[in-house]
C-alpha cells in the first residue's frame, strides 16, 4: 500500500534522535527548522552537529540509548550505525505508539522521512517506494522547476495567489545568465514589467512572457542614455498601476548601481522594494579570470574603486594618493577610458611600474578574454589589443597568482612536476596568515 503523505507541524514538540552520525547532520537541521525540540541521544557526535549543540539548538546525551528515553516525543528518528539498536528504538516506538523513522531498513521502518525540498512558501515532498535517491533525484528537478520558474503552478507564476507587488531591485550577476540568484530568477519570473540595465543579463529576458513590458534603461558611456529620473518614475508609476516591477541591474544593486537611490524614491512615494542582490563583478570576474582579489602571502586586501571620474577631476573622492601608497589589490570598475590617467597617478604615488597588471573584457561572458601587462605598459597593451568596456581591471601581484596557476596546469599536462615558484616567494612575503 502507498504511504500516507502528512505534514508534521513540531514546533515545541519533543523529538528524539538516536545517533549522532552522517544521517543526523542531515536530519537535525531540518527538524530545528521546523520548530522540534530536539534531543539527541548517542555517544559521540559529527562535528557539525557538536557545533549546533555548543550553541545550544539542541540537547545532547552522551550515552547509548535506553530504556525511557522516548517519553513525550512526538516522533524519533533512529539513524545510528547498529541494526540491533534501531530495531530497539523502533520496538519501543512502537510499544509507546509513537512513529518512528528507521534509516536503516525502510521496509522495517513505520515512516519514511521524504526527500524534501523548500521553494518559498511551497514545500516539497517526495517519497518513491522507499528509494531515497531516486526521491531526491524527483525532488531535485521539481525544486530546481520551481526556482527557475520553468515549472509553473496551474494558471502562471505570475497570476499565483501570492503575487510579488510593489518593485523589486533585483542584482543580475556578472553577465553570464546562470549566475544569477535563485530568488533574483524567481521574482523575474512573476514582473509584468521588466526595468533593465544594458549589464544585466540579456538573455534572461528572451524567457520571459510575451505580455511582460521590458523597458530599456540603457545608460551607454558617451552614447545613448536614460536619466536616472526617467529611471524612478519609470518604477513609480507602473507599481502605483498595480503591476509587478522588476528593476534589473548588473552585479549588485547596491555596488555602483545607484540602487539606493531607487529604493530612496519609490519610498518617497510609499512603494514596497525588495532588495535582492547580486554576485558583483568586482570580485566574480577577476575569478572568472583565475585572478584570486586576496591571496595569502601576496595580498591581505584589495580595495574596490569607481574610476567613472578621473583623479585629477574635482568631484573624484577616491584617495588615489593612499592608493599609490598601498599593497593590497586594486579592482578598477569603468577604468578603461581613463586608465592612462589612472595608471600615471599611481606611480607617481608609489606604485611601481612593474606592478602586475590584469585587464578582464566581458566577463564571465561567452567573449571574456583578458589582456595581462604591467601598470607601465599597461595603456599602450589596451590600446593595441582594442579593449573597449565593460572591462575590470585588476592591478597588484595577485595577477602572478593567475599566471603560476597557468604555468603550473602547462606543466602538469606536459608530465612534469607541476612545481613553480609561488608569488610569495618571487615578491616577498607581505605577512602569512597563520
Amino acid at each position: 500500500m502507498p504511504p500516507y503523505l502528512l505534514g508534521l507541524r513540531l514546533r515545541g514538540r519533543r523529538v528524539v534522535v538516536v545517533g549522532g552520525g552522517r544521517v543526523a547532520q542531515r536530519r537535525v537541521p531540518a527538524l530545528l527548522a521546523a520548530g522540534a525540540d530536539v534531543s539527541l541521544i548517542a555517544p559521540e557526535v559529527t562535528p557539525s552537529l557538536d557545533d549546533l549543540i555548543a550553541a545550544g539548538r539542541f540537547s545532547w546525551e552522551r550515552r547509548p540509548y535506553r530504556g525511557g528515553d522516548l517519553d513525550g516525543a512526538w516522533l524519533v528518528q533512529a539513524v545510528t550505525d547498529d541494526p540491533k539498536v534501531n530495531a530497539a528504538v523502533a520496538a519501543d516506538a512502537e510499544a509507546a505508539r509513537i512513529w518512528c523513522v528507521r534509516a536503516d531498513d525502510a521496509e522495517a521502518s513505520d515512516a519514511w522521512t521524504p526527500a524534501s525540498g523548500q521553494v518559498g512558501e511551497t514545500t516539497v515532498g517526495v517519497l518513491a517506494g522507499g528509494d531515497p535517491r531516486r526521491a531526491a533525484g524527483i525532488r531535485d528537478a521539481v525544486v530546481d522547476g520551481l526556482r527557475d520558474a520553468t515549472l509553473v503552478p496551474l494558471g502562471g507564476a505570475r497570476h499565483s495567489r501570492t503575487k510579488p507587488t510593489g518593485v523589486a531591485l533585483v542584482g543580475g550577476g556578472p553577465g553570464d545568465p546562470d549566475l544569477i540568484t535563485v530568488r533574483g530568477r524567481q521574482l523575474l519570473a512573476q514582473a509584468d514589467v521588466v526595468v533593465t540595465d544594458r549589464l544585466a543579463p540579456r538573455l534572461l529576458l528572451d524567457e520571459l512572457p510575451a505580455d511582460v513590458e521590458v523597458i530599456d534603461a540603457a545608460k551607454i558611456p558617451y552614447g545613448r542614455t536614460v536619466t536616472q529620473d526617467r529611471i524612478n518614475d519609470h518604477l513609480v508609476e507602473h507599481a502605483r498601476a498595480g503591476r509587478f516591477v522588476v528593476r534589473l541591474k548588473g552585479g549588485d544593486p547596491f555596488v555602483f548601481g545607484r540602487g539606493a537611490e531607487e529604493v530612496l524614491h519609490c519610498a518617497r512615494h510609499g512603494i514596497p522594494v525588495t532588495v535582492v542582490p547580486g554576485i558583483t563583478s568586482a570580485v566574480a570576474v577577476p575569478s572568472a579570470a583565475g585572478i584570486p582579489v586576496t591571496h595569502r602571502g601576496v595580498a591581505q586586501e584589495f580595495h574596490v574603486i569607481s574610476a567613472h571620474v578621473a583623479p585629477d577631476h574635482p568631484s573624484s573622492t577616491v584617495d588615489w594618493e593612499g592608493l599609490g601608497r598601498a599593497h593590497g589589490t586594486l579592482v578598477l570598475l569603468m577604468a578603461v577610458e581613463r586608465m592612462s590617467l589612472i595608471a600615471d597617478t599611481l606611480m607617481r604615488y608609489g606604485r611601481s611600474p612593474d606592478t602586475p597588471v590584469a585587464v578582464v573584457q566581458d566577463g564571465t561572458l561567452p567573449d571574456q578574454r583578458t589582456l595581462t601587462a604591467t601598470l607601465g605598459t599597461v595603456v599602450d597593451e589596451m590600446a593595441a589589443g582594442g579593449v573597449r568596456p565593460p572591462a575590470i581591471v585588476v592591478v597588484g601581484d595577485v595577477v602572478d597568482v593567475a599566471r603560476e596557476i597557468d604555468m603550473v596546469r602547462a606543466d602538469y599536462l606536459a608530465g612534469g612536476t607541476g612545481s613553480v615558484a609561488s608569488p610569495a616567494d618571487q615578491h616577498g612575503d607581505m605577512g602569512r596568515a597563520p
